[in-house]
């Protein structure tokens, strides 16, 4: 099933992106920190967050690296980068860097014990380096893999086979790079753009 992606306004409208019209805010549901947008998938396990952090003084790999053990910082000595590259992001300045990572890691703390457990989770990230506002956006889409949610061996990320919900997080990573747009600079301090 192709999901069907409508615009939503995130941080209060300052940004904008199109994401699956299926996807819930998190925000409607528990406390979220100010510095983050979360969206989950009630279909499946998947997931997508916004952070807005403040920028790591590093090459972009290397900050991009660095943002990805924040996130899995229990696990970071069994995450596995497989991909990384230059992207785009159409609506923002030419020049913006915008990185992107795909990696794999075990199921993390929250995960581990439940019914749902995932046998692994794939990270698809972008990172968009907002220099002069000393801000890197980090776009984190998790797929996790519960047993039952896909086909055994349709998974093989060294051999470039995704399966269907590395694919449907690729399409999501496309999209994000698509339309993602600042529609306010205020919102990083100073006097906007």
């Amino acid at each position: 099933m192709a999901d069907t992606f409508e615009p939503r306004p995130l941080f209060g409208g300052a940004i904008t992106v199109s994401l699956p019209s299926t996807l819930q805010d998190v925000s409607e549901i528990r406390q979220v920190p100010d510095n983050q947008e979360v969206y989950l998938d009630p279909l499946g396990f998947s997931s997508i967050v916004f952070d807005i952090l403040e920028r790591v003084e590093k090459p972009d790999l290397q900050a991009l690296k660095l943002h990805l053990d924040d996130l899995v910082y229990e696990d970071a000595g069994q995450t596995k980068v497989w991909r990384t590259g230059d992207a785009h992001c159409a609506k923002l300045p030419l020049g913006t860097p915008v990185i992107t990572l795909m990696a794999t890691s075990p199921p993390g703390e929250k995960m581990r014990g439940r019914a749902n457990e995932p046998e692994f989770v794939v990270m698809l990230l972008i990172l968009i380096r907002l220099v002069e506002q000393q801000t890197d956006i980090i776009v984190a889409i998790n797929a996790p893999h519960v047993k039952c949610e896909f086909e055994e061996g349709s998974v093989d990320l060294e051999h470039g086979k995704g399966g269907v919900l590395v694919g449907r997080a690729e399409r999501w990573r496309d999209e994000v790079l698509r339309t993602f747009e600042v529609k306010d600079w205020g919102l990083f301090g100073g006097d906007g753009d």
